[in-house]
C-alpha cells in the first residue's frame, strides 16, 4: 500500500534557530495517490509572540492561540498519523527543521526522517521548471490548480492545495496504471489467448470523430502536466 501524507505547517517566524515555534499543522492522507478523506489538523499554542509579519501572513496571533494545545500534547497523535508514510512537503527543509526542533524539546521521540520518507515538491519543481518561479502560488497558476481560497496561509488549506499541485506534477503515466504497484501481479494473473484467423473476418473498430478528438485532447493534457506523454512520443518516432 502506497501511503502518502501531504503536510504543511505555520510558524511564529522564519527560523526555528531563533526559538520560533509551530502554530499550525495540516496533513492530508493519500492512498495509492487518492485522497482518503482523513486529515490531521491542529492549531497550537506557541507560548511566545509572533515575529513581525508572521501574524499578517497567517492571520493568527498568540492571543488567538492561547487556549489551543501545546505541541507536546498532540505530538504522539501527530506522529502516529504520519508514521511510515511518504511525506509530501513544499520546501521540506523548512517544515522538517521546525518539527524536529519541536520533537527535540520533548526528548526521545527522534526525527521525522526516522519515521518517514520525504518528497520535496519544491526540489521537484525546480528540476522540472528550471529558472522559473516555483512557489506554491506560481505552481497553482502553471498547473491550473484552484487556489482562490488562499487569502491567508493556513496549514490544512495549503496541504490540500499542495496535494492538487503534487498530483498534477506527477500525473500522466501514474493515472493510467503505470504507477500502480499491483499492475505486475494483475498482468501475471491475466491469460490472453491469441487466435490468428482470416484477416477479412477480423472485426474492425471504427473510432468516432468526437472520440478521436477527446483522445487527442487527453494526450495533450497529459503531456502538458507531466512534460512528456509516451503515446505522443511513440507516434512521433513512428512518423
Amino acid at each position: 500500500m502506497n501511503r502518502q501524507i501531504v503536510l504543511d505547517t505555520e510558524t511564529t517566524g522564519l527560523e526555528w534557530q531563533k526559538g520560533n515555534r509551530v502554530v499550525e499543522i495540516g496533513c492530508v492522507e493519500l492512498i495509492e495517490r487518492r485522497p482518503t478523506g482523513r486529515t490531521f489538523h491542529r492549531y497550537l499554542n506557541p507560548e511566545r509572540e509572533f515575529e513581525q509579519g508572521a501574524e499578517e501572513v497567517t492571520g493568527l496571533s498568540l492571543a488567538r492561540l492561547i487556549n489551543e494545545p501545546r505541541f507536546a500534547e498532540v505530538a504522539e497523535e501527530f506522529l502516529a498519523f504520519i508514521d511510515g508514510a511518504e511525506l509530501i512537503i513544499h520546501n521540506a527543509a523548512f517544515d522538517l527543521g521546525f518539527l524536529n526542533f519541536e520533537l527535540e524539546q520533548l526528548g526521545g521521540l527522534g526525527r521525522i526522517e526516522d519515521r518517514c520518507t520525504i518528497e520535496d515538491t519544491l526540489a521537484m519543481a525546480r528540476k522540472r521548471y528550471p529558472g522559473q518561479r516555483n512557489s506554491l502560488d506560481a505552481l497553482c497558476k502553471r498547473l491550473d490548480v484552484d487556489n482562490s481560497q488562499r487569502q491567508l496561509h493556513g496549514a490544512l488549506l495549503d496541504a490540500q492545495i499542495l496535494m492538487d499541485v503534487y498530483l498534477a506534477m506527477t500525473s500522466g503515466q501514474h493515472e493510467i496504471g503505470f504507477g500502480n504497484v499491483d499492475a505486475p501481479q494483475a498482468a501475471d494473473a491475466a491469460v490472453l489467448e491469441v487466435v490468428v484467423g482470416d484477416a477479412a473476418s477480423r472485426p474492425r473498430v471504427r473510432v468516432a470523430t468526437d472520440e478521436a478528438e477527446a483522445h487527442a485532447a487527453r494526450l495533450a493534457g497529459l503531456e502538458k502536466k507531466s512534460g512528456r506523454c509516451l503515446w505522443l512520443a511513440l507516434e512521433a518516432d513512428a512518423a
